[in-house]
């Protein structure tokens, strides 16, 4: 194999530069996917080298053959976009239950009082409280059908989209608890409690929300283009 040159590091170095910026999703899979993909180019590289190219025009025709950045970025977002919504999904299975049991702690030291404040800051809670039961459970099922499953059955298409709703929804119903926790804290008496609780709900709720973010812009990435029909 002919040795890379400082030129030909410097040709690689920015392909894949380019390659990392316009792929979406948790750095570690993405530095994966362009090692992958820089190892191969350069393979490329040297065998047309091999033939008796110069290094550069031999680096240019591996990037025909292997694809430009805007030609892979399409097929390469999938695996990345697959462990954004693991992250996701791993987000909201380990911070809705806490978030829930840090409500039930706090309900135990709950304002006594009746009043319609109260009873709302009640109402929302527990609503709030049943959608992160449903999202923890949806996420529990993606880490499953991203992880040991998939080796044996693909996994949906779609599947990082819901995931990424999944946690916005739950960033919602955590949002919400905080709002419910902090006018329970003002009502009650034990406020450090509840206070305390409302400060770790919001916590949560800046997690899991900036990783459904970053899900969704991965799924709209890796999602499939529509084709224009020309006109006859």
């Amino acid at each position: 194999m002919t040795a890379a040159g400082e030129g030909d590091s410097d040709l690689v170095r920015e392909y894949a530069d380019d390659l990392a910026a316009a792929l979406r999703g948790p750095a570690r899979a993405k530095a994966r996917m362009v090692e992958e993909l820089c190892g191969g180019l350069l393979d490329t590289t040297d065998a047309h080298a091999d033939r008796g190219l110069s290094r550069r025009h031999a680096f240019r025709a591996a990037v025909r053959e292997s694809g430009t950045v805007d030609e892979l970025v399409p097929g390469c977002q999938r695996e990345p976009t697959l462990a954004q919504a693991r992250h996701t999904a791993r987000s909201v299975a380990l911070t809705a239950p806490v978030l829930i049991a840090r409500w039930c702690l706090a309900g135990a030291h709950g304002p006594a009082s009746s009043g319609p404040v109260s009873r709302a800051a009640q109402l929302l809670a527990v609503n709030a409280a049943v959608v992160a039961v449903v999202a923890a459970l949806l996420a529990a099922a993606t880490l499953a059908a991203t992880g040991g499953l998939a080796r044996r059955l693909p996994a949906p298409r779609r599947l990082p989209l819901l995931v990424a709703w999944t946690g916005t929804t739950a960033g919602i119903a955590m949002a919400v608890t905080t709002l419910a926790l902090a006018t329970a804290a003002a009502l009650a008496e034990d406020r450090p409690l509840l206070a305390c609780a409302g400060v770790l709900a919001a916590a949560s709720h800046a997690v899991v929300a900036t990783s459904a973010r970053a899900c969704r812009r991965c799924a709209r990435q890796s999602a499939p283009k529509s084709r224009t029909v020309p006109a006859h």
